[in-house]
């Protein structure tokens, strides 16, 4: 019990501090779309272009806009407390089925481009560190720089260019061919081949932070005392870096990883524009364009859960990385 109580105080401080800020947060994305100029109505009526005063009245009444902001505001949060996203003023569907569609495919995109850029920030990032001041080292921080300078829609727009109308090696648009019914390995396969431009598209920016910030770090760690010590007792460089710099890196790189989950779902809106991948962004881009607030809300919302949850998430793991933050 002693030894799962700092644990407990972390998860339970996680989940006291969540709920107020999803709360908070869901007034506020609320509020924030009134100030929006007009409404789905509007939108509505501007397509049918034959839209009448009594018509736009009506369906006013039936979307519930005639009610004034704090009437809106309440009827909106008695919904979410019986766990109800309403129904899209666009697709005359649930708010809650046409995320769930949209939800997975969201999920492996923003999932997958995160792991990737943890992951080769920490290989980079290491290289780098191990061979501070050589020419190595200058090349990689020249790439990375450039690469963290250059706008990621124009990225995903070469990727195109060279990967599949060049090369023809990856599928320029799309989560799935279309007119197939694939499943087992090849349907993996031809997700896969699907995923990994925007993937990659996506994590190039974060790539490029994380192996600057773990190079900065590993660098300080490997001037240590303990690691001078490990060094002089002929401990080989790569199991130096394996056993003891990389766990001291991955602090900041998990610490600001749970910052940027945000980042990359707002990211993803512009990488799923390019690539035409049916995920949430897509959904909130053009939610916003119809005036469909459900939806908009509910993408909003779901956003905020990951973001908390993956804070959340990054505390834990930091705990595990430093169990000294746990008696703190």
């Amino acid at each position: 019990m002693k030894r799962a109580g700092p644990w407990l105080r972390v998860v339970a401080g996680s989940a006291s501090f969540a709920l107020p800020t999803i709360l908070g947060i869901v007034i506020l994305n609320f509020l924030f779309l009134q100030l929006l100029p007009g409404d789905a109505v509007d939108v509505l009526a501007m397509r049918s272009g034959s839209a009448t005063v009594e018509s736009i009245s009506a369906l006013r009444v039936q979307t519930g806009l005639d009610q004034p902001l704090s009437g809106q505001l309440a009827a909106y949060l008695s919904r979410l407390a019986h766990f109800d996203l309403g129904v899209s003023t666009q697709y005359h569907l649930p708010v809650a089925d046409i995320i769930a569609a949209r939800l997975p495919d969201t999920l492996l995109l923003v999932g997958g481009a995160l792991g990737l850029a943890v992951v080769l920030g920490l290989l980079l990032g290491s290289v780098m560190a191990s061979l501070a001041g050589r020419w190595i080292d200058r090349m990689l921080s020249g790439l990375l720089m450039l690469i963290y300078s250059t706008p990621g829609f124009w990225i995903g727009l070469m990727m195109i260019l060279l990967f599949s109308v060049k090369l023809g090696l990856f599928p320029s648009a799309g989560s799935a061919t279309i007119g197939t019914r694939l499943s087992g390995l090849a349907a993996l396969y031809d997700k896969a081949a699907h995923l990994i431009m925007p993937m990659t598209a996506l994590s190039l920016f974060y790539t490029a932070v994380y192996a600057r910030l773990v190079r900065a770090t590993m660098i300080d760690v490997l001037r240590q005392d303990f690691i001078l010590a490990a060094r002089a007792k002929g401990l080989h460089p790569v199991t130096l870096i394996r056993r003891h710099a990389i766990r001291n890196a991955l602090i900041p790189v998990v610490t600001v990883a749970g910052i940027h989950l945000g980042n990359l779902l707002g990211g993803a809106v512009v990488v799923e524009t390019v690539f035409g991948w049916p995920g949430m962004g897509r959904l909130a881009f053009d939610a916003l364009l119809s005036r469909d607030f459900p939806v908009l809300l509910g993408v909003l919302l779901l956003s905020s859960i990951l973001v908390v949850a993956v804070n959340a998430l990054a505390d834990v793991l930091l705990g595990w990385l430093d169990p000294r933050i746990l008696t703190e």
